[in-house]
């Protein structure tokens, strides 16, 4: 994960950057509304307004699991008053998983700033018989293809998670799609299936009520809102997965004008108020540079390539 770059500030005020913006930008949020992506834009979008003395205005472009709202960014004009709120989907998964590929996550994009990380979080129904992630590699081992695990939905996240999950653990666990996180939750509750990777701010009130037991975190840190639950990690070294929200503009962009978007959002993350609405739903606040965000692509397309082929996972 890329940390310590908030102090990052551009060199000069070149002409672009002086008079940028002068008119709205639009920040295109490639999922429906509602969803942690849109509320992390929403939030970040209220604070770059006032910073910038210009409107950023989100618009949510859905389909395609994120790559209709993408390309349409890939192919604006470059100069910054359509920018994108990327995520693992759309700058990881989908390019890898996608037979037919609109966009390239690295050629076609400018990285402004890796704003969020949101931890992903390994729940299962209280009648599964393990308490820790020890337990639930032994029992899957003991009675291997019995017990698989749901996402909410193919190609996700999520899903990969679990195909992490299988291949640093040693076992195989079958993947139950699910078209969406909420009918997911509702057969791991009623113990249709019982075990599931789900992000942690939609898992969180079932945990906290203990209608789910949650084995492990995903990040490579506990979460701060769940600190006693250990992160998958203590038991199975170097695994680490979250989704994360990232600011990207069309490729050629003026830097300058990348290095505004930079200076607003990351200004952005020190707010007080973005501080205490990214802890509600366990958010990590970053802020990165754009090259700490460009290697931060290329890191996860690495990290997901060989997870991706060895579980054939392809997707039209």
């Amino acid at each position: 994960m890329v940390t310590g770059a908030l102090a990052f500030l551009s060199a000069g005020t070149p002409a672009e950057a002086q008079s940028f913006p002068d008119s709205t930008i639009t920040l295109v949020v490639p999922f429906a509304a509602g969803g942690s992506t849109d509320v992390v834009a929403r939030v970040i979008a209220q604070k770059m307004s006032e910073d910038l003395k210009q409107q950023v205005v989100v618009e949510n472009v859905a389909g395609a699991g994120g790559n209709l709202g993408a390309d349409r960014v890939a192919r604006a004009e470059p100069d910054g008053y359509t920018i994108l709120m990327g995520t693992v989907a759309t700058h990881a998964l989908n390019p890898l998983i996608l037979k037919r590929k609109p966009y390239d996550a690295e050629k076609d994009f400018a990285p402004i700033s890796l704003l969020v990380v949101v931890p992903n979080v390994l729940v299962v129904n209280p009648k599964l018989p393990v308490n820790n992630v020890a337990e639930l590699i032994a029992l899957l081992k003991k009675e291997p293809d019995k017990y698989p695990y749901a996402s909410s939905g193919n190609g996700t996240p999520l899903h990969l998670s679990g195909e992490l999950f299988n291949s640093m653990a040693g076992v195989k666990m079958q993947h139950v799609p699910y078209k969406g996180a909420g009918p997911a939750l509702n057969d791991l509750i009623g113990n249709q299936v019982s075990i599931m990777f789900d992000n942690l701010p939609s898992s969180s009130g079932h945990m906290k009520s203990g209608t789910l037991r949650a084995l492990g975190v995903t990040t490579a840190k506990r979460a701060p809102s769940f600190p006693d639950v250990p992160t998958v990690a203590e038991t199975i070294p170097g695994y680490e997965t979250y989704t994360w929200n990232a600011l990207f503009a069309p490729a050629e962009t003026p830097k300058d004008v990348v290095a505004k978007l930079n200076e607003a959002a990351n200004k952005a993350l020190k707010d007080p108020s973005v501080i205490a609405r990214m802890n509600e739903f366990s958010a990590t606040i970053v802020g990165s540079s754009p090259e700490d965000l460009g290697k931060h692509v290329s890191a996860e397309l690495a990290k997901w390539a060989p997870i991706v082929k060895n579980a054939n996972i392809q997707m039209d």
